[in-house]
């Protein structure tokens, strides 16, 4: 993982929401619902068992190889699991591994190809055989309405790298259809065969035809049906849902074959499973698995079904070999070597499931424990676990880190509901205030003053409780709103060629649609790339604004932006997929040192980061807005959800400084406090010490308080109307609301009813001048000083000249430099008592 360089030190971000796995959705079935793992019991029984390993879309590994993987961890994932495999066969009894399609990501680039090639190799050379197929990013046309057998076979790359004869090399491979495309592979496990089916992306009649044939030509075997696309999860990214062209081979092969009893598919983004019932009335478990849209595009996971011929059952278990062999220092709070959903962690039952064709079918003679457990144990081991989450809730507005360098700060607040054109939203930072334009300036007819709001909805660890949220914008009916800043703000013009930080939390509506919704922005610093100079043509976004977050067609988070260099064109950062109805903490960080851009969701950084590019360009004068694009010189594209608080830095700071991070509390003392007893009645004690800037100075059970300066002292004010006659133990903290730090006592002693307070004499003449008045540090409780009473905090004491410390109050303040000892003021006459 990138490391952003910070100008102060602080502790790593590592948020708890699990948005970094978002992706991998935990399904639901629409019937048969498999069982959770096997039961303890069963899994120390041994049994007749062996393993089956599925990699699901590797594009990303295969895609940032160089650019991300090898430079920031020294491995890439892709190798990182076959390898593993491939060392572990024995362990796991592993009779073969399926690949389930986008082996690259973009399918004209030959390296990409060549690290597939050099991951899958290591199977190879390992004697494991494996089948593979092509996903809609290993073909050159993926329309999908084009099928296998209207390709031009010559210049696909895929049958170049993995073509039939690479297969035909392993000893399970039994054949090909015509275009090569599509294989079959037959393997042993256990005395028992299986007959593995890999159709690659969009199979025509023909090859479906190819498949029936296959399948009829081996009427005893069960056949494990790979594709890329054939189940989805549900609208609510949960249930499971067979996709269009899952419904084509369902109804062209996988229903009318009783033999086909498991499907393994990739393609979309997410875990689920779905159990149907064929025409023989059997059930046909189908399982997606595809993380490439998770943290570090997929961070390495892998899934292993194991087969327990004795028991009659498969379950399934979902680890990360890659996590287990991060350095240390490199594990986030996403880093887990095993997920535990319900898609990703399960049993299913396959008693009986083979009566019908294959009466004979049983277990073999082996006698294994547990080979899913195993596999959970080998990346387990020696994994002493991730960094501790360290997000804590803000005490109030005001618990954040404030930052040099700090250009805007936007921190929403107000009485909830409609903000009016016109209202304000204050820059805490300085003068450049947004304001929300109003409907007729806004260029959007269809508006409405209800569509923006105020609410008391916010990201977790977001300092400020409210975000404003923006309602029935429609890219297509033209309705949206937004807030702006002035012409002349002063931000407007910010010069970022050093870099930035910008922090925004953000969240999609609940209703979000992407027919309506998509490609929309949350916030845009507004102008016309096309009029900055040297900005070459580009076919996308050549009008945009220089700078822009929002949300794409696949829920990605997308920044782009514009460099300093605008000749470099505009480079962008994608997140993976985006949850609706969720908060999500966005950082953008450029560092000018590594001329790279680094977005960070929820504390993490995404894979697809924007190389070669430092700072910003700008159009002068033109505005930054939020809730909107800006595209040729205009407003659109309103954003559906809510925007938070956003800050906006001149330098990269890192997660120790972010808005999620809070100032600390620890370096909290009080330095002064009264030496002597205090008059009964009208005196006021003063207390003094070092804290936290910004932070709230306060006592138990009295009403008083103080806030720490910018210079990190305070000064508080204690009345003894407020306090007892005798001793009274204080306990001062400092804090935000409710977030205080750890006590410091101190004892500040009232004199009892009618009983005069200590004076000390005149000192008597002397012929030496006496010395410059001088003071004594206030010794704290337990500091092991003796300057003051046992049981007390200690005080300041008169200096060695004799003079008395309640007249020189104010002198010895001056002398102590800013406040930082105390002052003891009487407001009673003081007739009768020495000076």
């Amino acid at each position: 993982m990138r490391q952003t360089p910070t100008r102060r030190a602080g502790t790593r971000h590592a948020a708890p929401i699990a948005l970094a796995l978002a992706a991998a959705v935990a399904g639901t079935l629409l019937t048969g619902a498999p069982s959770a793992p096997a039961s303890a019991a069963t899994v120390d029984e041994p049994a007749s068992r062996f393993t089956l390993a599925v990699l699901p879309d590797t594009q990303f590994y295969s895609r940032y190889a160089d650019s991300n993987f090898e430079p920031d961890y020294g491995t890439n994932p892709f190798k990182v699991q076959t390898q593993w495999l491939a060392e572990n066969a024995d362990e796991l009894n592993l009779a073969f591994t399926t690949h389930l399609g986008d082996v690259v990501d973009q399918v004209g680039v030959d390296r990409q190809w060549q690290v597939a090639d050099e991951a899958m190799s290591v199977l190879e050379d390992a004697g494991s055989s494996y089948s593979i197929l092509a996903g809609n990013h290993d073909v050159r046309d993926s329309t999908s309405t084009r099928y296998d057998d209207e390709y031009d076979l010559e210049n696909e790359p895929f049958l170049r790298y993995f073509g039939p004869e690479r297969d035909s090399q392993q000893g399970t491979f039994g054949g090909a259809d015509p275009t090569g495309m599509n294989r079959y592979h037959v393997f042993e496990a256990e005395g028992q065969q299986f007959l593995v089916l890999a159709l690659s992306w969009r199979a025509s009649d023909a090859t479906l035809a190819w498949a029936n044939q296959v399948i009829e030509e081996h009427p005893t075997l069960p056949v494990i049906l790979t594709s890329h696309d054939i189940v989805a999860p549900g609208s609510d990214g949960v249930s499971a849902v067979t996709s269009g062209y899952g419904e084509r081979l369902w109804n062209g092969l996988i229903a009318d074959n009783d033999q086909i009893f498991l499907t393994l598919n990739g393609h979309f983004h997410g875990s689920s499973v779905l159990q149907r019932t064929n025409s023989a009335g059997n059930t046909v478990t189908q399982v997606l698995i595809d993380y490439q849209m998770a943290y570090e595009g997929g961070n390495g996971y892998l899934s292993i079904f194991e087969f327990d011929l004795t028991n009659e059952v498969i379950d399934v278990a979902t680890v990360s070999p890659w996590v287990a062999a991060k350095p240390a220092d490199r594990l986030t709070s996403y880093d887990v070597p095993v997920l535990d959903g319900p898609s990703q962690r399960f049993s299913f039952d396959l008693a009986g499931r083979f009566d019908g064709f294959a009466p004979d079918f049983g277990p073999g003679t082996g006698a294994l424990p547990s080979l899913s457990e195993r596999a959970i144990d080998l990346v387990s081991e020696g994994f002493d676990g991730v960094p501790p989450a360290q997000d804590v809730a803000a005490g109030n507005p005001d618990d954040y880190v404030d930052v040099e360098g700090t250009l805007a700060h936007w921190q929403i607040s107000g009485e909830t509901g409609v903000l009016d054109e016109g209202g304000r939203i204050e820059d805490i930072a300085g003068d450049s205030d947004l304001v929300r334009a109003t409907i007729a300036e806004s260029g959007s007819a269809a508006a409405q003053p209800e569509d923006v709001t105020i609410e008391d909805d916010a990201y977790p660890y977001s300092p400020s409780a409210q975000s404003v949220c923006f309602d029935n914008s429609d890219n297509q009916a033209g309705r949206f709103s937004y807030l702006t800043t002035a012409p002349d703000a002063a931000v407007n013009d910010a010069d970022l060629s050093n870099g930035y930080t910008i922090e925004t939390f953000v969240k999609l509506d609940a209703d979000w649609d992407v027919d309506v919704n998509s490609w929309s922005k949350a916030l845009v610093r507004s102008g016309n790339r096309s009029q900055i100079e040297g900005m070459p043509w580009s076919q996308w976004d050549y009008t945009a604004s220089p700078a822009a977050l929002g949300i794409s067609n696949l829920r990605e988070f997308q920044w782009t932006e514009v460099g300093v260099d605008a000749t470099k064109g505009d480079k962008t950062n994608w997140s993976g997929e985006i949850m609706v109805d969720t908060w999500s903490h966005v950082a953008i960080v450029n560092d000018p040192e590594t001329a790279e851009t680094t977005m960070y969701v929820n504390g993490a950084p995404v894979l697809r980061t924007a190389q070669d590019t430092i700072g910003m360009s700008f159009n002068e004068g033109m505005p930054w807005i939020i809730g909107s694009d800006w595209v040729d010189d205009a407003a659109t594209n309103g954003w559906h959800g809510c925007v938070g608080e956003t800050r906006i830095v001149d330098h990269p700071i890192g997660p120790g400084e972010w808005l999620t991070a809070r100032p600390d509390l620890s370096a909290f003392g009080v330095t002064a406090s009264p030496a002597d007893e205090l008059p009964a009645a009208d005196a006021v004690a003063l207390l003094a010490g070092t804290g936290t800037p910004r932070a709230n100075v306060t006592i138990d059970g009295l009403d008083v308080s103080a806030v720490v300066t910018d210079d990190g002292t305070w000064t508080l004010e204690v009345p003894t109307t407020l306090l007892t006659e005798g001793a009274n133990q204080l306990a001062l903290t400092q804090g935000f609301g409710e977030r205080r730090s750890e006590a410091v006592e101190v004892t500040i002693r009232v004199a009892m009813s009618g009983e005069p307070a200590p004076t000390t004499s005149e000192p008597e003449p002397s012929d030496t001048a006496s010395p410059a008045p001088t003071a004594t540090q206030v010794p704290l409780p337990g500091n092991g000083n003796d300057g003051g009473r046992d049981g007390e905090a200690g005080g300041l004491t008169p200096t060695d000249g004799g003079i008395v410390w309640p007249t020189l109050a104010v002198a010895l303040l001056a002398l102590a430099g800013g406040g930082a000892l105390l002052a003891l003021r009487h407001r009673a006459a003081r007739a009768g008592r020495s000076n």
